[in-house]
């Protein structure tokens, strides 16, 4: 039998090993903390996901960055589609993508000198063309004469600096899959309207949309298995699905599988496909008051276009004209996502390095305050 000396102290170590255990797993929950979510320390160790959407509310200001094979040609980020390019014709255009001057270093930091608070890179347009070394397709920058995993790059930078790092995902449009879905059962600009059959595509009893899901959900699972931190899946291509039965894309199944690889990663479908989406993310406005779910307008430093269009030369938007979008977006509230077209090469675009270091003086001298009120 214990005697009394014994089971106190005996009794002692149990609770003090107790408490060791709850300061291991209290430091062990917040050991991962991803660097931009530093501020939410005490949240994320409970609910990883709301310290995300926490901070996401309070970001207000992102830079979104279009960038792929399409910047070569200059002619908009739908120039495939817009001239009815065939994709054996399109695809000769990795053999051109050097990104030679593409820098994440120089990228982040001109985010943060313009006051910004993310980064939303697209890592797969409607063309395919995937900007990371995906074990997926072999239509990918690091099988080009660039040779470079942009998205690893950019990822580097931003977890290093503090910055949140979004990927932009083209899912409800593909223009070269041979089993993403056709024109003859979806809208939404699903292929280019060729006047010819398409023979890279399957037609019929030949083409299965399982397939191309699968495919999808394995390069999902892929970036978030690669790359750490990243704050969020921004899911592009909506009026595709939207055309048809939107069910048969099982998107929850996707949200779910995204929310368990990193447990503070959002999920957005542009306005929201099905209605479980962390935020929505429509283009240019939206309708006040319609939605509690946190919202981001997105919009682009160029008068028309997203990726690089060489026909906008000189004539991008300017200083006044993005602090008042910043406004605007704030009166929703929602944060605003303002998108530049790098060059060919990757570098950015001369005209907006200029008016974001501008926009970021601005913010820094009147503070947040001073912008959104003036």
């Amino acid at each position: 039998m214990i005697d009394r000396r014994k089971f106190i102290q005996l009794s002692a170590l149990g609770t003090a090993g107790a408490l060791l255990m709850t300061n291991c797993k209290s430091i062990m929950s917040t050991s991962n903390v991803p660097n931009y979510l530093n501020d939410y320390k005490s949240t994320f160790s409970n609910d990883p996901r709301k310290a995300s959407i926490d901070w996401f509310k309070d970001a207000k200001y992102g830079m979104f960055i279009h960038y792929g094979l399409y910047s070569i040609l200059g002619r908009h980020e739908w120039v495939m589609y817009n001239e009815k390019i065939h994709v054996a014709e399109y695809a000769k255009l990795k053999d051109k993508f050097t990104a030679e001057k593409f820098d994440a270093d120089f990228i982040t930091d001109l985010a943060l000198e313009a006051g910004m608070k993310y980064i939303n890179l697209t890592t797969r347009h409607h063309d395919s063309f995937c900007l990371w070394d995906t074990k997926y397709s072999d239509f990918k920058s690091t099988n080009s004469p660039a040779k470079r995993d942009l998205v690893a790059e950019l990822s580097e930078q931003c977890n290093k600096k503090g910055l949140a790092f979004f990927l932009y995902y083209s899912h409800g449009r593909d223009w070269q899959h041979p089993h993403a879905p056709n024109n003859d059962k979806w809208g939404g600009a699903a292929r280019p309207k060729y006047k010819t059959k398409e023979p890279f595509y399957k037609y019929g009893d030949e083409h299965h949309l399982e397939k191309y899901l699968e495919f999808m959900t394995n390069q999902v699972d892929e970036l978030l298995t690669n790359y750490s931190q990243i704050a969020g899946i921004w899911l592009d291509g909506f009026s595709t699905p939207a055309s048809g039965d939107r069910n048969k894309f099982k998107l929850q199944e996707l949200y779910d599988l995204i929310h368990s690889k990193q447990p503070q990663t959002l999920v957005s479908y542009k306005q929201g496909m099905i209605g479980t989406e962390d935020f929505l993310a429509p283009e240019r406005k939206f309708k006040k008051g319609s939605t509690e779910t946190p919202l981001e307008i997105c919009d682009h430093l160029q008068r028309k276009g997203w990726g690089y269009t060489k026909t906008q030369d000189g004539k991008h938007k300017n200083k006044e004209e993005v602090i008042t979008m910043l406004k605007k977006a704030a009166s929703y509230p929602a944060n605003l996502l303002l998108n530049t077209g790098p060059l060919p090469s990757g570098e950015m675009h001369p005209e907006d390095v200029k008016v974001l270091r501008e926009v970021g003086k601005e913010i820094k001298n009147r503070g947040w305050e001073g912008i959104l009120n003036s």
